[in-house]
């Protein structure tokens, strides 16, 4: 099947705020605000979190998240797992120790009082104590999401390592990425001699690609 090409739709909300660093969404119903930092990378909403969440949004039927475990690597802000709370999910949210206060606050901000499963949010770094902190005979995910966790770093190989970790048959990863730099393509290349690999959409206005594996 050919991937879809899509435009991602201004979900945010225009509105007079005092606080210049919240970004405010409306997704499945809810509205969502995010508060972004500028001090880390992980804690801006980055245009695959908009894809991810547009998608997983509009394709519920052949993404069903109801019931279903989720584990989001790189949670930066917490807007993917956000939605992925909104649509019923048991969802943890993991990423670097400096960004878990912000994502923290995110997520708790925008999940209380809703009659959702409660999600979860957990330091990861990738590669790093993964037997120990996420051994393998208690914790199997339905999905893995990931977005924008691919770009000029150094930490390429021990994400790839992490993703075979976690994706245990029966598994679905979703990945969403604005492809900017030689090494995005180079990573989808070991991504697709690793998994079965399924390009389900492009947003070719934000170079966003939307991975199946």
């Amino acid at each position: 099947d050919s991937p879809v090409t899509l435009k991602i739709l201004q979900n945010w909300v225009p509105r007079v705020s005092h606080y210049f660093d919240k970004e405010h969404y409306t997704y499945v119903g809810h509205q969502i605000v995010i508060q972004e930092s500028i001090e880390h990378f992980g804690a801006v909403v980055w245009p695959g979190a908009l894809a991810l969440s547009q998608y997983l949004e509009s394709n519920q039927e052949q993404f069903n998240l109801k019931d279903k475990k989720v584990l989001e690597i790189g949670a930066g802000t917490g807007l993917v797992s956000i939605v992925a709370c909104i649509l019923g999910a048991y969802v943890t949210a993991t990423d670097l120790p400096e960004v878990l206060e912000n994502l923290s606050y995110n997520i708790s901000r925008n999940t209380q009082n809703m009659n959702m499963h409660k999600p979860e949010v957990r330091k990861l770094v990738w590669g790093e104590d993964l037997d120990e902190d996420f051994p393998v005979s208690t914790y199997h995910y339905d999905f893995i999401l990931a977005t924008d966790v691919v770009y000029h770093h150094t930490a390429l190989d021990p994400l790839l390592a992490t993703m075979v970790y976690f994706c245990k048959p029966g598994t679905v990863l979703l990945w969403a990425n604005k492809f900017r730099f030689s090494s995005d393509y180079e990573f989808l290349e070991k991504l697709c001699n690793i998994f079965n690999t399924t390009i389900l959409a492009e947003f070719p206005e934000s170079n966003v690609k939307l991975l199946k594996a």
